[in-house]
């Protein structure tokens, strides 16, 4: 399990280092969009992508 959850963790690494190299101009406006919403809204963000991140979890798990 430490290697999958150490996997997954470099994973995302690259996958932030790689939208940072690619678009940092892009990167950083929708960080800027981000900073103008409310706790509420980014937690509904939040709720979004967690809940889509643990069904495409479970979907690679079990297909």
């Amino acid at each position: 399990m430490t290697v999958e959850l150490l996997s997954a963790l470099s994973l995302v690494a690259v996958l932030e280092g790689l939208f940072l190299f690619a678009a940092p101009g892009r990167w950083r406006r929708t960080m800027e969009q981000l900073r103008q919403l409310d706790d509420h809204q980014l937690r509904k963000i939040g709720g979004v992508v967690l809940v889509v991140g643990v069904v495409s979890l479970w979907l690679v798990r079990v297909l």
